[in-house]
């Protein structure tokens, strides 16, 4: 057994890496995280890897789909999953006495689903309903043109879940390709919160995934096309505009990133008194949501500003955003000032760890992208060495007006 850099991680024997976070409470959370998403898909493929995931649980080679949902449900359990860009979760939260048998059906589900064809073609509808309510969101619909506006003609631009046409083209032969090639032992990371000690979760670990299989995850992830800017304005059945902003940010590895996520996090982050509430919403009442949201991943990433208002107000609120966007810029914090907002992203993440399930999550990508889990106390050090310089560095250098894509929905009347 091949320790890694923390204490609570390993090798299993084929390779696959485990996370083990114990926590003495009365329910456990663990999930296989696989490194493989929708950016992994080949241009004929959009969309393959979410109806990948809604397959895993149409029927294993030993349960029929009823007998896989009822397996953890009829004991009060859930297991679920979802697909994002660049990885696919399976996973589960149950009582302790339950912990071998999550087990065990993640294991099933990841390893034996047989993907029947019959059941496939009923989830095709299931996906392209999906689909539809996307378009009926214009939230939802805005982040997913942006996303393609920045990254154009790429599969980390385009939506996860495809399109009507590309899913219904599927054919189990395409399933089989790409899970072949992501679901393997140099892709996979098992993360586990919870009470049941280390060496109980490596032996039931070593036991439900001996058959993975041992090989290296077949990508080939195509480089980015250049960025050039867009504005775009479109019409729709809405009532209220709906605006967005973007552009490409630091990647996970991007030693900028702390500073970025700290600058995000007091600009329009989840807190109420972030700066573009408190100006737009609070102090003017010309919007009911205005955030800023920064998505990193393991190459590049992506930032972006959301306002929903009044027609009428657009040009104003837009006005205001600039101005507090200028002010970083060109206004450095004073350091009792960025301390503050130091304290309120300490604490923020802080509770984050409380949760079972978002520490496995966190766990579990952490020891995928950086193979080692950072402890709190490195976490916090990293956010207090972050000083007014690295904010305003990183503001006068991805916060130019003149690097935003934008889009505007408008309502047709």
């Amino acid at each position: 057994m091949e320790n890694l850099d923390h204490p609570l991680s390993a090798y299993l024997s084929n390779g696959i890496r485990f996370v083990h976070q114990p926590m003495k409470r009365a329910v456990g959370h663990c999930g296989l995280m696989i490194g493989c998403g929708s950016r992994d898909e080949f241009p004929l493929e959009h969309g393959l890897a979410h109806y990948i995931e809604h397959g895993l649980f149409k029927g294993t080679k030993k349960r029929n789909n009823t007998q896989v949902l009822s397996r953890l449900d009829a004991v009060g359990g859930e297991i679920n999953a979802f697909t994002a860009k660049e990885e696919t979760w399976i996973h589960a939260s149950f009582l302790n006495e339950h912990t071998e048998r999550a087990i065990e059906l993640i294991a099933d589900i990841a390893l034996n689903s047989v993907f029947d064809d019959e059941e496939m073609a009923k989830e095709k509808d299931v996906i392209i309903d999906e689909i539809n309510g996307y378009k009926d969101s214009p939230t939802d619909m805005l982040f997913e043109e942006l996303d393609d506006m920045v990254f154009p003609n790429h599969p980390i631009g385009r939506s996860i879940l495809g399109t009507e046409e590309s899913v219904k083209g599927f054919k189990q032969k395409d399933v089989v390709s790409f899970y072949k090639r992501g679901f393997v032992n140099q892709n996979m990371v098992f993360s586990y919160a919870g009470p049941v000690e280390f060496e109980k979760m490596f032996h039931w670990l070593e036991e439900y995934f001996a058959a993975v299989p041992s090989q290296t995850a077949q990508f080939n992830r195509p480089d980015y096309p250049k960025y050039d800017k867009q504005h775009l304005k479109v019409n729709k059945e809405i009532h209220q505009a709906h605006y967005g902003m973007a552009c490409r940010a630091p990647h996970l590895h991007d030693k900028e990133r702390h500073a970025f996520i700290l600058l995000n996090n007091l600009l329009g982050g989840p807190a109420m008194n972030n700066i573009l509430n408190l100006k737009i919403r609070e102090k003017h009442g010309i919007a009911y949501q205005v955030d800023s949201n920064y998505s990193p991943f393991t190459d590049t990433g992506v930032f972006s500003i959301y306002l929903g208002t009044e027609v009428h107000q657009l040009e104003k609120a837009l006005s205001l955003i600039e101005k507090e966007l200028q002010l970083l810029r060109e206004k450095p914090f004073t350091a009792r000032t960025l301390n503050g907002y130091k304290t309120q992203l300490k604490g923020q993440l802080a509770l984050a760890q409380d949760s079972g399930s978002s520490l496995m999550f966190n766990n579990g990508k952490s020891l995928w992208v950086y193979n080692r889990i950072h402890t709190m106390q490195e976490v916090f050090q990293v956010v207090n060495d972050i000083t007014p310089e690295d904010i305003q560095a990183v503001a006068q250098k991805y916060l130019d007006p003149k690097k935003f894509t934008s889009l505007t929905y408008l309502p047709v009347h």
